[in-house]
């Protein structure tokens, strides 16, 4: 009778463990941004999903010399003027058709100049780093965010 057990047991532990590693290689969670030009760590983002929509907050500021209240005074959309913290930057993110290891279709937002890109995230390292992608036509950037939970 163990010995029956046994390959069920390590097949239920397998499953077990891809479920919990495909779980992780979606872009929802928690991320921490690092500032491109001080490399300096710089926000919390939340990524959530609901549908099948993934969306992101702006969480947290990290960089000390960044006011508590600071605005997006460089928005021209209903965020002008808005706190940052609190603050939606990604919208309608959702999973690639073309690539199951890619989340795209919506914008993000870059406070610094108020722009809005279309927006590309792939979890990589095994769901521990996003790269996000902001782009316009051919033009893009590419930051990589760490998992925090």
């Amino acid at each position: 009778m163990i010995r029956k057990t046994r390959p069920f047991v390590a097949a239920l532990s397998l499953g077990l463990f891809a479920a919990i590693a495909h779980a992780q290689a979606t872009p929802a969670g928690l991320w921490k941004t690092i500032d491109d030009e001080t490399k300096k760590e710089k926000s919390l983002i939340r990524i959530t999903e609901s549908g099948g929509v993934f969306t992101g907050k702006l969480e947290k500021l990290l960089d000390p010399s960044a006011k508590v209240d600071a605005v997006c005074d460089k928005c021209s959309d209903e965020r002008k003027d808005k706190p940052l913290v609190g603050m939606m930057l990604i919208k309608g993110v959702k999973h690639s058709e073309s690539d199951k290891n890619r989340w795209d279709g919506g914008e993000i937002l870059d406070p610094n100049n108020g722009k809005t890109y279309k927006v590309r995230l792939t979890p990589i390292d095994g769901g521990k780093a996003l790269e996000v992608r902001g782009f316009i036509g051919p033009f893009y950037r590419n930051q990589t965010w760490t998992r925090v939970e």
